[in-house]
């Protein structure tokens, strides 16, 4: 089975582009039914991931003899994506002795799931699926731990006194390198300071480099910036240095991955806000953008499901916000730009990503489209319920707004004031442009070709916002769309928290899981 993996990758087009991180999965399950009175089964679990509706073997476990609750040693190793939907199946078999092989076995149930809703639990228990998809007594628990490189990073400042001065007519310009020892007792440069001009005794600027460059991640490898000349050490008897570095500060700085905040309990929080403006077209007519076709999705619907669908996998409760713009709304018919699609102002939740489709799809008869185009409202609301998650400084709930719209904004100036506003908070906006209008200028809200600023000129703290035109994937899967926009998402996890100094919230008792047993 060594090179299965690799074959399932590249089969399945896993290895298109880099994955976020590695988990390791471990499984165990219990209640397993025996064969008969006189003996119990030989389970395997095989691990499968689905590719274009069809399930492809990945690696399974070794068959643990004679056991109705089995804890299998095997670890799976499986590359992680957040933006897209992995879709896993555990099937258990039982294998006869003598025969490893699944030819002649019993198959004994099947749980199916997906990545993210592991990762997002840490711990999966489901019951395991009969043929018929019936629910027997046996259950089978998926356990998630993150496999990632070591990210911390030090932050380091020296100084140094009585240096030699090496200049006739001035004093000595400084600067200070400082090595790795390596294994082979060579040695490597690390980090090269600025030149302290005409200074006898410099104190350099900190600064900061990962520990994986520093030592390897090795506390107690040995680092060399001492000031020894060799030359002097060899001809003057007495000599000791050639001046004193000191170092004044260090600080080892924990970076935490987007797993270690997913699995320490936070949220995401996924809302969604259409564009419910004239310019769509009459919903009733075949041409308009939010004609509700019997049986082919309109580009509105794919990318709320497309996205949505990923998101879902990070909220437990999974009740999403929708709200609506830019339309006459009863009963008085006056245009909003920050209605509840399900008409419940006090709770404009939906009950998962099909409860938002059948708001939507609700809704659009007791509307009348309009106008402007005018998105600031909506970031706005969205942003209010981030500014009271920032306020309790812990890492429960991130905010990703899902805008779908069909123009360019009329109201660039306040939402670009909105952007920079929300740049602070735990928040991520994502706009897709749906239909064939020309948004070049939408361009401008995405941060990837220049910094955004206010129309007051204060530039956002950190770029939140991905903007993509539907167009460019009218000819991919949706999954294509999806991958897209919230490939960035992690990284702006990560960012908001530890520029915060937010650590995960059930960070103890996270790292208290992560030691197994074979």
């Amino acid at each position: 089975m060594s090179n299965i993996y690799e074959s399932a990758e590249a089969t399945l087009g896993f290895i298109s582009s880099p994955c976020l991180t590695k988990v390791e999965l471990r499984v165990a399950s219990r209640g397993i039914s025996d064969r008969d009175a006189l003996s119990k089964p030989d389970p395997c679990v095989v691990l499968k991931m689905q590719s274009h509706g069809q399930w492809f073997e990945v690696d399974r476990t070794e068959v643990i003899r004679s056991s109705s609750s089995p804890v299998f040693s095997k670890i799976f190793l499986v590359d992680y994506y957040f933006e897209e939907v992995q879709r896993l199946r555990f099937e258990l078999h039982d294998i006869s002795s003598g025969n490893n092989g699944l030819r002649d076995a019993d198959f004994l149930g099947a749980m199916e799931c997906t990545l993210g809703q592991i990762v997002s639990q840490r711990k999966l228990t489901k019951a395991l699926l009969k043929q018929g998809n019936t629910a027997g007594k046996s259950s089978i628990t998926v356990t998630a731990e993150e496999l990632s490189g070591n990210d911390d990073y030090v932050e380091l400042s020296f100084s140094a006194r009585k240096l030699d001065d090496k200049d006739f007519f001035s004093k000595s310009d400084p600067f200070l390198e400082i090595f790795r020892m390596n294994d082979d007792g060579t040695e490597s440069l690390v980090h090269r300071t600025e030149t302290v001009m005409n200074n006898l005794s410099p104190v350099w600027k900190s600064f900061k480099v990962s520990l994986n460059t520093l030592c390897s991640g090795d506390h107690d490898r040995e680092l060399k910036w001492e000031c020894i000349n060799p030359k002097y050490q060899m001809k003057k008897k007495n000599y000791r240095n050639s001046g004193v570095v000191t170092l004044n500060h260090c600080k080892i700085i924990k970076m935490y991955s987007f797993l270690d905040y997913i699995m320490g309990g936070c949220q995401i929080q996924f809302t969604v806000a259409i564009d419910f403006t004239a310019s769509n077209g009459d919903p009733r007519n075949s041409c308009s953008l939010h004609y509700i076709h019997p049986y082919q999705p309109n580009e509105y619907l794919k990318a709320l499901v497309a996205v949505g669908e990923i998101c879902q996998d990070y909220d437990s409760d999974k009740m999403f916000p929708a709200f609506g713009f830019g339309a006459l709304i009863p009963p008085d018919f006056k245009v909003s730009h920050d209605f509840a699609v399900n008409f419940d102002e006090d709770n404009p939740e939906c009950a998962g990503i099909q409860g938002v489709v059948e708001a939507y799809q609700n809704c659009l008869p007791k509307i009348q489209l309009y106008g402007p185009t005018n998105i600031a409202p909506i970031i706005q609301k969205v942003a209010s319920s981030a500014s009271e998650e920032m306020h309790t400084k812990e890492a429960m709930e991130y905010f990703i707004l899902l805008i779908l719209t069909d123009g360019v904004i009329t109201d660039m100036a306040d939402t670009r004031e909105a952007i920079v506003h929300a740049s602070h908070l735990p928040m991520s906006v994502i706009i897709v442009g749906v239909g064939n209008a020309d948004f070049t200028d939408m361009q401008i809200l995405d941060g990837d070709d220049g910094i955004l600023r206010s129309p007051k000129g204060e530039p956002v703290l950190r770029d939140i916002v991905q903007f993509v035109p539907f167009k460019d994937f009218k000819h991919a899967s949706p999954a294509a769309l999806a991958k897209s926009v919230l490939a960035e998402v992690p990284n702006q996890v990560v960012d908001y928290y530890n520029a915060k100094g937010i650590k995960p919230k059930c960070m103890s008792d996270y790292e208290s899981t992560r030691t197994f047993s074979p």
